[in-house]
């Protein structure tokens, strides 16, 4: 940026610019207090609002975050890298592993909610999954927390049909997870689709995420198909945005 452009920002995005170096740079490692609101107007000669609005830029970015009574702190979270590939090889479900383990790279990772439910199919559901609308589904709602961090909220839809009578149902789908279990039934994923948006987060994701105000949610709805085309489960994830890088690794 040169000097006539950065002249142009207003002064809390220079002081932001300025932190978010010295982050960069090691000079405030993970969990270290970041210089007050007192501190940047000493500093810089600003008021109380440029400072407080420098500092909510980086909250807002993620990089670090308030707390209550202490400051503001650069954040310990380390990104996760999605590899969206990798994580939805056969080799890995249908081996008895969680695709979801392949993003923690050895980190805790935990699902600390499951709700099972059977619903009645909403009309983008049952387009996708090729249903009656108002056709029942089978409904997985979990919560994902890396390193005691919620990072991931993740939905799944399935055929009732399909699913009944099977782990699908339960909160413990097994081994490998919900495609172990319909390759069990015969209709193994063969293809997976998944599309990607991003948008602000609703209250409610807000909240379940622990998310800071002003951070977006990456949204990745995945449909997995069987060898003859037909969808078997159509799954919709809100990620933290903050949190993650997304790595997709194929040939040309």
């Amino acid at each position: 940026m040169s000097g006539r452009d950065a002249g142009r920002q207003p002064k809390y995005e220079r002081i932001a610019a300025q932190l978010r170096a010295a982050i960069e740079a090691g000079e405030y490692g993970p969990g270290e207090r970041l210089p007050g609101e007192n501190d940047l107007m000493a500093a810089y000669g600003v008021a109380r609002m440029t400072a407080r609005q420098a500092l909510g830029v980086l909250q807002a970015e993620g990089i670090v975050e308030a707390r209550k009574g202490a400051g503001v702190f650069v954040r310990h979270f380390r990104p996760i890298r999605r590899r969206g590939i990798e994580r939805l090889a056969h080799s890995r479900w249908g081996d008895g592993r969680s695709i979801w383990k392949a993003d923690a790279d050895g980190r805790e990772l935990v699902v600390d909610s499951v709700e099972v439910a059977e619903e009645d199919a909403s009309a983008v559901i049952a387009g996708v999954l090729d249903l009656m609308e108002g056709a029942r589904v089978c409904v997985r709602k979990r919560r994902f927390v890396l390193d005691g961090e919620p990072v991931l909220l993740a939905t799944s839809y399935l055929p009732a049909e399909l699913a009944a009578g099977t782990p699908i149902t339960q909160p413990d789908t097994g081994p490998g997870g919900t495609y172990a279990r319909l390759e069990e039934l015969g209709r193994k994923p063969a293809r997976f689709r998944e599309e990607i948006r991003s948008r602000m987060p609703s209250a409610e994701e807000a909240d379940r995420l622990a998310l800071s105000s002003g951070v977006p949610v990456v949204l990745v709805a995945r449909t997995a198909f069987d060898a003859d085309g037909a969808a078997v489960e159509v799954n919709h994830m809100v990620l933290d945005a903050s949190a993650y890088i997304l790595e997709y690794d194929f040939e040309a």
